[in-house]
């Protein structure tokens, strides 16, 4: 299966040495799921955008630093090209601001949320159970680090899981069980190192110091990326497989 990274975010110096950019990520993510997947990335942060949804079988979009309300050129064509993939029914997957940006692009909204920072590992409900989310207990932890939050649902949407602090935490477009899109607004593919980074570089300063080091505390608890990573594998393959059919 091809899997198109959509890059919408990139990693700042030190960091991206020591930890890679956000492709990579991904890559062992679902590498970690299925070894029998191939990428292929198109930096649209830095202009590079694919021609055609047929490009890829599926396409993920990544995290960013930007806000989807942000006036950037790459924005808008985007959001285009993500509704001609869902006209399409081209399989996406949509990670944090991925998440945010695909609800946008389909009618829904973001904002600033007035919660705050969400950082470390959350835990979230699990409200529908779709059967490519048959694995899947009543709860899921995963690493969070976001401020924005979706605060009004696109048409068409399900709500696969929720928290106290994220309404909107997982989202699946049409038929639960046989979807066009799916996204989610915490990272499974970071690891604790690299949230830890993110928060000490920016605690005092963008992160009060009281939600920092609360935070950091989390930081060790178990997660569940690899069954993430088997979700959206099997997503991706059995939308595959019915636009074959």
């Amino acid at each position: 299966m091809r899997i198109g990274i959509l890059e919408t975010g990139e990693v700042s110096g030190d960091m991206a040495d020591k930890h890679g950019s956000y492709p990579p990520m991904f890559r062992r993510l679902l590498d970690a799921a299925d070894g029998d997947l191939t990428y292929q990335t198109f930096s649209v942060v830095r202009g590079v955008m694919p021609d055609d949804p047929e490009q890829a079988d599926a396409w993920l979009i990544t995290g960013s630093r930007h806000g989807v309300y942000d006036p950037l050129p790459w924005m808008e064509p985007l959001k285009s090209f993500l509704r001609d993939c869902l006209a399409r029914r081209v399989p996406v997957v949509g990670v944090c601001f991925g998440h945010q940006l695909l609800a946008e692009a389909m009618g829904g909204k973001v904002e600033k949320s007035d919660k705050g920072w969400g950082l470390g590992v959350h835990t979230y409900q699990i409200t529908t159970r779709p059967d490519w989310m048959v694995t899947a207990g009543d709860t899921f932890s995963t690493r969070a680090v976001h401020q924005d939050q979706i605060v009004e649902l696109p048409p068409e949407t399900v709500v696969l899981a929720r928290s106290e602090f994220c309404n909107y935490a997982a989202l699946a477009y049409g038929d639960a069980d046989a979807p066009i899109a799916i996204s989610v607004q915490p990272h499974p593919e970071f690891d604790a190192d690299f949230v830890r980074e993110i928060i000490l570089s920016r605690i005092g300063d963008a992160v009060p110091e009281d939600v920092g080091t609360a935070a950091l505390e989390t930081l060790d608890q178990p997660v569940h990326n690899v069954d993430w990573a088997r979700w959206m594998i099997r997503f991706m393959r059995d939308a595959v497989a019915r636009r074959a059919a």
